[in-house]
Parts: structure tokens; sequence; C-alpha cells
């Protein structure tokens, strides 16, 4: 496959980016001279002229998606995916901070060395601190807890084939967590430094109410990437370990009782009490979380692997 035959589906999310768009479009045309593309916006309910502003382009490269109220991104990204009908898709940011110049490379990275996923490492970032900071100590816990060793999880400009981007879970702010995800799904995944721009025009819509949203979709995807197919083990465990404690201390009291003292007024009495009750409660909590899903894989037919190749042999082969 040649990256000047392959078409690529550029997904771009937008609101409230009147002024970017037409700037964004004509540094796309540039950047892709020679290679056959499409390029989807979808405007995720802006407030402003951003969808008459792509409608007037009058460009047949150009796709608008409208979306009936504001979703986010993830939802508006998800939307476009879903709509591509390139070999690979492409993903970037409307406010032009990223730069399709890269893209090139890129393609022809994944290609070459047939990556499932090719991610950007913004180089010079032109950011504010507000936004830096989540996402550096997002990508240290993801480096930590994963194996996955990328350096900037949270560049939107990235490059995968069209299997990768379109199983994808894309609800909440898991638009972030686009390369960990794919990383869970088997993608094999590499990175190369891009150049990152400062805001054309418009204003973030990042604030640190959505570093919460981050931190609480991230832990979302650790739990379901250790314990999604053996939920008893976080559950059990945990159970088991505050039932032991809850016995152990009733049975230093019953001990303390047979000495002759009085245990009836101890608030270690009723911590050991609830300690037992809360363990018998997580081991239970498992049990149904494991019959979930037992249910999840059996009623849909859902296999608990993913297959990349099955390449077979004839005689003539061997």
């Amino acid at each position: 496959m040649s990256s000047l035959t392959t078409l690529l589906s550029i997904v771009i999310p937008v609101y409230n980016e009147e002024g970017n768009v037409g700037l964004l479009t004509e540094s796309i045309e540039n950047g892709l001279k020679g290679y056959k593309y499409e390029i989807i916006y979808i405007d995720d309910f802006s407030s402003d002229n951003t969808r008459k502003e792509i409608k007037d382009l009058n460009n047949p490269n150009v796709v608008l998606i409208e979306l009936k109220r504001n979703y986010g991104q993830s939802s508006a990204l998800a939307a476009g995916i879903d709509y591509a009908k390139g070999d690979y898709i492409v993903t970037m940011d409307g406010d032009m901070q990223n730069d399709p110049s890269d893209i090139p490379e890129m393609l022809a990275l994944a290609i070459k060395e047939d990556w499932d996923l090719v991610t950007g490492i913004r180089q010079k970032r032109k950011d504010s601190f507000v936004r830096t900071l989540p996402s550096k100590i997002a990508n240290y816990i993801i480096r930590k807890s994963t194996k996955l060793h990328i350096t900037d999880a949270g560049c939107a400009l990235k490059v995968m084939t069209a299997e990768t981007a379109k199983n994808l879970p894309l609800y909440g702010e898991l638009h972030r967590f686009i390369a960990l995800n794919a990383h869970i799904d088997g993608a094999r995944i590499t990175e190369i430094p891009v150049k990152h721009h400062a805001r054309h025009l418009g204003v973030s819509k990042y604030g640190l109410g959505r570093t919460f949203k981050v931190i609480n979709d991230l832990l979302l995807i650790l739990f379901q990437r250790k314990y999604l197919q053996n939920p008893l083990y976080l559950f059990g465990n945990l159970g088991m370990t505050f039932f032991g404690i809850g016995v152990i201390i009733n049975l230093y009291l019953l001990v303390v009782k047979l000495m002759g003292n009085d245990i009836g007024t101890r608030p270690l009495l009723i911590l050991g009490i609830l300690l037992i009750l809360v363990g018998i409660q997580f081991f239970t909590i498992g049990i149904v979380t494991d019959l979930l899903m037992r249910t999840y894989y059996e009623s849909q037919n859902k296999t608990p692997y993913k297959i990349r190749h099955i390449r077979t042999y004839t005689n003539e082969n061997k």
C-alpha cells in the first residue's frame, strides 16, 4: 500500500472555531498535496458561525456533520470516525495547534512499519500550565501503571488504521486516552515528534473542572484493563482483606471478654463488625460483577481475545 494511493479520513471535532476552519482547511490542502483524503468536520453544536464557515467552503473534500446538541469532544470524534471511509484515520484539533504537514511522515511510518497507531509528541508545547500539568500527571500514571511507554498521550494528532479507530470506545473524556485504549485492544503503537503552535483564534475550552473528569476516566480505564475479565480478583481480594481484619479484631475482643473485661461500649467492636459486613459486601459485589461479565461475553458472542492476523500456508509455499 502506497501513502499516495491510501485514502485518508481527517476527523476534526470543532466547537466555536469561527475563523479557524477556513485556515485549517487551507493548511491541510497545502500539507497533503498529492494525497487522497476527506476532511470530516464534526460541529459540536457551535454557537458562533463555525457551521456557516464550513458550508461556505464549498470544498468537495469537506464533509460537515452537525450534532443536535453539545455532546463533547469524545462523542464528536466517535461520530466522525463512524462516518469515515478512509483506510487510515487522522484525528486532530480544530484550533490550528496541530500542523497538517506532519501527517505525511506519520502515515508513511505507519504503512512502512505496519504500526496500528502513530501518535505525536508535541515539541515546544504552546499551552498554559493549567493544561500541561494534568497532561503530565496522566502521562506519568499511564507509564507507571501500564506497559504503554509513550511521552504525550494527550496529543490530538494521531494516524491510525480504520480498524483501530473504529474499535475505540469514545465517550466521556476518553478522547484523551485513545492511545491507551488502542493499546489495551492490542494495537501496535509508536510515537514521533510533531510541531505545536499557539492557538490562532478563539479561546481554549479546557478548564480545571475537566481535570477531575480526566482522572476519573483514567481510573476507569485502568480498572477495565486489569480486572474486566476477572472482577472477582479485585473485589474478592478486598472483601477477604476487610473480612479477615474484622475477624481478627473480634477474636481479640472475644479474648478480652473471656478475661472478664467489658467490650460492649468499645468502638473497636463496632469497627470489627463493620469490617466483616463490608468484606462480605465486597465479595458479593465481585461475584455479581463476574456474572455480569460472563453475560456480557456470552450473550453477545464476544470473545475475550482479538486476532491480529491469520496466515495459512499451502503446499506450494512449503
